[in-house]
């Protein structure tokens, strides 16, 4: 019998997850990396499609994985590997048909399943052949971005705290009140480091002294609103660097 699944809980949850983490896979104009994730393939070499691509970036995003291969339990001891004790595996998806007959007009229909199942990263697993295995994220990189001076000025007066470090993140943290952001000159251009700092800053507002937005965060359709709200505000700094 098919495991029961629910793919868009699931799918839903990892996005989520991403975005809570401060640098969502999608969205990083800058250089530096937790993990680099290549596009995904299976443990033969052959690339997955559909929306087992988004969930194993997802995953390889937030485990700061290198390698584009992924193993089930079995194809990993197949290639003479052993998945380390303890490891946690990810989840995909494999779209199906089977036949069944109509009880009433005796016909077969062909309906579709969805089963998911578990995989592992080579990351994940030892003994594998040297080829299996990724290569260290790169650094991050001096680009030579320069910052504006109107605009830190303006970011500056917003009543925000923000820190600046090597960590290749940009996030806000509620908890302590201070925005985190990676050093301008690993952005590729300004343009990109004052949207995400914009982003940030809007974050912030919700803070409990200011709008206490976050209160509200009780299910994931609050947290979605959020994003939106922090997307919609991303922009105007923008503007001044036309």
């Amino acid at each position: 019998m098919a495991d029961k699944f629910d793919l868009y809980a699931h799918v839903t949850d990892s996005i989520i997850a991403s975005l809570k983490a401060g640098t969502p896979a999608w969205r990083k104009p800058w250089t530096g990396e937790k993990g680099g994730a290549p596009f995904p393939l299976r443990s033969n070499g052959e690339a997955y499609s559909g929306i087992n691509v988004l969930m194993l970036w997802l995953a390889a995003d937030a485990k700061g994985y290198h390698a584009a291969r992924w193993f089930t339990y079995k194809q990993a001891q197949e290639a003479g590997g052993q998945v380390r004790k303890g490891e946690k595996s990810s989840t995909v998806v494999k779209y199906g048909t089977f036949e069944r007959e109509d009880a009433e007009t005796g016909e077969e229909r062909r309906l579709p399943y969805l089963k998911a199942y578990r995989v592992f990263n080579a990351e994940q697993i030892d003994g594998l052949p040297a080829e299996y295995y990724g290569t260290p994220a790169d650094p991050a990189c001096n680009l030579g971005t320069e910052a504006d001076p109107a605009l830190d000025a303006f970011f500056a007066g917003i009543g925000v705290e923000i820190r600046t470090s090597d960590d290749p993140r940009a996030y806000y943290d509620p908890a302590a009140d201070f925005i985190h952001m990676p050093p301008i000159s690993t952005f590729y251009d300004a343009a990109g480091f004052y949207g995400t700092l914009a982003h940030e800053a809007v974050h912030a507002s919700g803070h409990k002294s200011r709008l206490d937005r976050f209160s509200r965060f009780n299910d994931r359709k609050a947290y979605a609103f959020e994003e939106l709200i922090a997307l919609s505000g991303q922009c105007a700094p923008l503007a001044a660097l036309q």
